[in-house]
């Protein structure tokens, strides 16, 4: 193996070679391949990669693949070398040029590599003829008139190799990715702010293509209902997008869907290409027994040339060849979070559904808890499996959305049957010569693995398109061909046995007392047992002593297991006790919808049907209980939700049958958000027995990107009754707890505490308020100067305020009056000076106001006569209030999470003796200058400004955390917590 100094002279010996023959190598007859065999593969081999798989890998696992060239006039349709470690994840793509083209000047080359690039979502590639080499940062999206500078990180030509030979080595080196200073690298080019991801872009193209669409269907074809609009401008969309990806990983002909935009009727012209889609790929996609409607379609020359023609070089920014599945699925969740409406003008419109509004978006799940979930469920069942008895594990995502869930356990299935066949190898492994398994077997796979529902008949419609191109990713013209002449059969399987739309919570006894199809087609019955009736008349054999993972279809005795725990709890039950049960799924993953229940029917439905839910119905908690249903015994269950039912008094039901019919495996806690909306997830590793529970869950913590090992619990000790569960806090934290509660006085004790002011409520005030007041909302003006009239004083409200911050400028008034549902005490408004917490948040938040303001009912009002304002106010927005507040809020985390006068009252001030009053001095004086420096912060104008204030306001923030910290008397281990809250 090269070692730095080593490499180095190899790369001087090409400098050499190269500067000696420079004309004969800038002449345009030295073409690419040259270039690349005389010098970019040995640059490459000279910094440690394997350029001829001399290690011997199967082509699917080389560190370096070299990508057939497809030339399509001026473009080419592949990456010349796609570098890759740790199971084929690419790192960069090397896009390789021979030395007469200007890599400087040229915008074309610099075009083409970075829309690879943004592409396949990577942050930096390449273009290199030797003589000249070019590092760009591919986060940027790439534009045709973009100049080569544009994105440029890094420049540098071959008599600069010696110079910058440090920088060359210690980020592109084989060595320095695998000591992970490439990836400091990319964390120095990448997601800069205005930066513009592929899959958001992708996004709003497939937002422009459906309204484009949506428009001119709904304007030509009156006949259609908005259900027919949905799913025809959908289906028309997914099946162009397939053939145009197709068209880029070279299994179609290239420029076919151009062809149909040159003559005659436009869509006519497309339908002959889907029919003879179906022929070839058999994919419901392409069903035309199914959509009825697209015979008889009018659909505009003009709409679908604009959008095919946005779909190709030069006006498409994206490469379907490196495009991956999972980054086509992110831009399609937050898709199906619209629908198309028809407005009273008979105009289609594009709008968020209703549910999406009221969760506040579509929450796409990041690939790495799909990783981590698939990988402590399925990575679990696989373990000294055969791919026979792998064929009868069925994995059930019951809200699938785009199909991420199902996209990963489909990938990660496809990997380790492709592992197993290479490592044992035999005459009928269904691997290609190249080392991938063929498609016979990736279809086999996914009907025998793959099962997903979704209430949204879209979802499920993307869900098999997400899946389908996984199917088909490897294949080529020839591979195609040879399987329909070979074993005439076509490309691609069915999937409507496998995904399928309905309501996973809601069965067909929801109808037995009435029967209306209105609210039918709304709610979506949905009936397990039928809907899936090979899975759930299916025998598999359990042993109910142990955990599923560890025996599934092996027969296993007593004396068999290890586990002194195991023994003794099964001494009085014969040697073996295993057996034939009814069927179900063996996985049920996902991220199931955080939704509060509100129809009123549908709420007595859940509240007949559902017994483990206590006061609220929040949907992930249904689909906890429903899990217990679809699961076999012993099924391993893995869901992404909000981590309140563990210790939100609501829920004690939820609890209580999870600890009775669960074996808990892992708990990870995600200390960050991982989704726009606020609220606080975790990931839940169980298994369906009831007979055993666990002696070692074990409790991670994800921070930063990292997985930290936690702590590890008896199952048995938590509360079996349903009580609060704590398990993110450990021992040590709530020793930490106790020991601030013991030195600490409490708001409640030393404080006057209020909610704000309530403006409108059918019903209050005087006189009472009706429904139309509380529409138009008269007492209260937002964005503009004070009205005229009596009573009109400031209003603060919750987004007008931040730590240490008063943004209130002039544009927020309320009439102050008793006509408001709830006017409060004027004397809490009055007062000189008081303290305000933000309701609506995760943590505390507060600042200080002046008199004569009103606060809104979104914010706590808090009032002391014994103890500084100031020094409050440090406290309050202190990291030791942050962890105390984490410890005392059960609730913390919901979706719009809620600091509640309850949780104000509760919170600690520490005791001022006369030892630390220098302390509190010192902290107040800090605090004034946070106030003032956050106002300077607001007006300033000048980056340079900004930087130097907020860097002096993180100081001053510092400096009270070590206040406090002193006032508390801390160790430095106490201090740790604290700061890794």
């Amino acid at each position: 193996m090269n070692t730095k100094e080593t490499a180095l002279l190899k790369v001087l010996e090409l400098v050499k070679r190269f500067n000696e023959q420079l004309p004969a190598y800038k002449n345009a007859t030295y073409n690419e391949t040259q270039t690349r065999r005389d010098f970019i593969d040995p640059l490459f081999k000279a910094l440690g990669w394997d350029i001829d798989n001399e290690q011997g890998f199967a082509e699917s696992y080389r560190e370096v693949i070299h990508e057939d060239k497809i030339k399509i006039g001026s473009a080419t349709k592949a990456p010349d070398y796609s570098f890759r470690l740790g199971g084929g994840k690419r790192l960069f793509f090397v896009e390789a040029k021979k030395p007469s083209i200007l890599i400087k000047d040229d915008i074309q080359p610099a075009y083409q590599v970075r829309r690879y690039g943004w592409s396949a979502k990577l942050n930096v590639s390449i273009i290199t003829d030797f003589e000249e080499f070019a590092i760009y940062d591919c986060s940027q999206k790439p534009m045709p008139t973009d100049k080569s500078s544009v994105a440029r990180v890094k420049y540098f030509t071959f008599n600069e190799y010696e110079k910058e030979w440090d920088f060359i080595w210690e980020t592109l080196s084989k060595e320095a990715v695998l000591k992970g200073t490439f990836d400091k690298f990319l964390a120095g080019t990448a997601n800069k702010k205005g930066t513009a991801t592929v899959d958001k872009e992708f996004l709003n193209s497939l937002d422009q293509w459906r309204t484009l669409l949506a428009e001119t269907i709904s304007k030509d074809n009156k006949q259609l209902n908005e259900d027919e609009l949905n799913f025809i401008v959908q289906q028309t969309l997914d099946r162009i997008i397939f053939l145009r990806i197709a068209e880029d990983r070279s299994i179609e002909p290239y420029a076919k869907l151009q062809a149909c935009i040159k003559h005659g009727n436009y869509f006519s012209n497309l339908l002959y290409l889907f029919k003879e889609a179906d022929d070839k790929y058999n994919s419901g996609l392409f069903d035309f027994k199914k959509d009825i409607i697209s015979n008889n379609l009018l659909v505009s020359n003009k709409t679908l040339k604009l959008i095919i023609n946005q779909l190709y070089y030069p006006q498409c920014p994206y490469e379907f060849s490196v495009l991956s599945v999972e980054i086509l699925g992110s831009a399609y969740e937050q898709f199906l979070g619209k629908t198309i409406t028809i407005n009273d003008k008979g105009k289609a419109v594009i709008e968020l559904k209703p549910e999406v509004r009221k969760a506040g978006g579509v929450y796409y799940t990041p690939q790495y808890i799909v990783d981590y979930i698939v990988e402590n469920t399925i990575g679990d069942l696989l373990q000294n499996k055969t791919p026979f008895e792998i064929s009868e594990i069925k994995i059930l995502d019951p809200a699938c959305g785009s199909g991420s869930f199902l996209l990963g356990a489909y990938h990660f299935l496809l990997n380790w049957h492709k592992d197993f066949y290479l490592q044992n190898p035999n005459n009928k492994n269904p691997l290609t010569p190249d080392g991938n398994l063929t498609t016979s077997e990736k279809k086999k796979i996914l009907l025998n693995n793959i099962y997903g529902v979704d209430i949204d008949t879209n979802a499920v419609e993307v869900t098999k398109l997400s899946l389908l191109l996984k199917c088909m990713e490897g294949e080529t013209i020839a591979s195609i061909n040879n399987q329909m002449k070979m074993f005439n059969e076509r490309v691609l399987p069915t999937l409507d046995n496998n995904i399928k739309s309905g309501n996973s919570l809601i069965d067909t006894n929801y109808f037995d007392n009435e029967m209306d199809f209105g609210v039918e087609r709304k709610i979506k019955p949905f009936n397990w047992k039928k809907e899936f009736e090979a899975v759930f008349n299916r025998d598999v054999k359990v042993d109910k002593r142990i955990p599923f993972v560890k025996q599934f279809n092996k027969v296993k005795t007593l004396a068999d297991q290890t586990d002194e725990l195991i023994k003794a709890q099964v001494l009085n039950e014969p040697p073996v006790k295993y057996g034939k049960l009814n069927g179900g799924f063996n996985v049920v993953l996902g991220n199931p919808p955080y939704v509060k229940v509100s129809d009123k029917n549908v709420l007595d439905y859940f509240n007949l049907n559902y017994k483990h839910q206590d006061y609220q119905k929040d949907l992930y908690l249904l689909f906890l209980e429903k899990s217990k249903q679809l699961l076999v015994d012993g099924g391993k269950l893995g869901f992404i939700i909000p981590n309140t039912w563990l210790q939100s008094l609501k829920f004690r039901a939820i609890r209580k049958f999870l600890i009775s019919n669960f074996y808990w495996n892992k708990i990870l806690h995600i200390n960050e958000y991982i989704f726009k909306a606020v609220v606080d997830t975790h990931v839940i590793v169980f298994e369906k027995n009831s007979a055993l529970q666990n002696n070692g869950v074990q409790i991670d913590i994800l921070k930063k990107g990292k997985i930290i090992n936690h702590q590890t619990i008896k199952q048995q000790s938590l509360p079996q009754e349903g009580d609060v569960i704590n398990i993110i806090s450990s021992a040590d934290e709530k020793n930490l707890f106790e020991k601030i509660k013991q030195k600490s006085i409490f708001i409640k004790n030393i404080c006057f505490t209020n909610v704000g002011v309530k403006p409108f409520q059918v019903g209050k005030g005087i006189p009472k308020q009706t429904r139309e007041i509380v529409t138009q909302k008269p007492f209260v003006k937002e964005n503009e100067l004070k009205p005229n009239g009596d009573n009109w004083m400031p209003l603060m409200r919750g987004s007008l305020m931040n730590k240490y911050v008063n943004l209130w400028n002039n544009n927020s008034w309320i009439q102050y009056g008793e006509w408001l549902a709830e006017p409060r005490d004027s004397k809490v408004f009055s007062q000189k000076e008081k303290i305000i917490v933000r309701q609506t948040s995760d943590r505390i938040i507060a600042t200080i106001i002046g008199k004569d303001i009103i606060c809104r009912n979104n914010l706590h009002v808090i009032l002391s006569e014994k103890l500084n304002h100031k020094f409050i106010l440090g406290v309050l927005n202190s990291k030791l209030t942050d962890f105390y507040y984490n410890q005392i809020n059960p609730e913390k985390g919901e979706a719009l999470a809620e600091v509640k006068k309850s949780h104000i009252e509760q919170l600690p001030l520490p005791i001022i003796i006369q030892n630390n009053q220098l302390s509190q001095k010192q902290i107040v004086n800090l605090v004034e200058q946070l106030l003032q420096l956050n106002i300077n912060l607001q007006s300033a104008t000048l980056q340079t400004t900004k930087d130097h204030l907020k860097s002096k306001i993180e100081y001053n923030e510092d400096k009270i955390n070590e206040l406090i910290y002193e006032l508390y008397e801390l160790t430095a281990e106490e201090i740790k917590i604290i700061e890794l809250i």
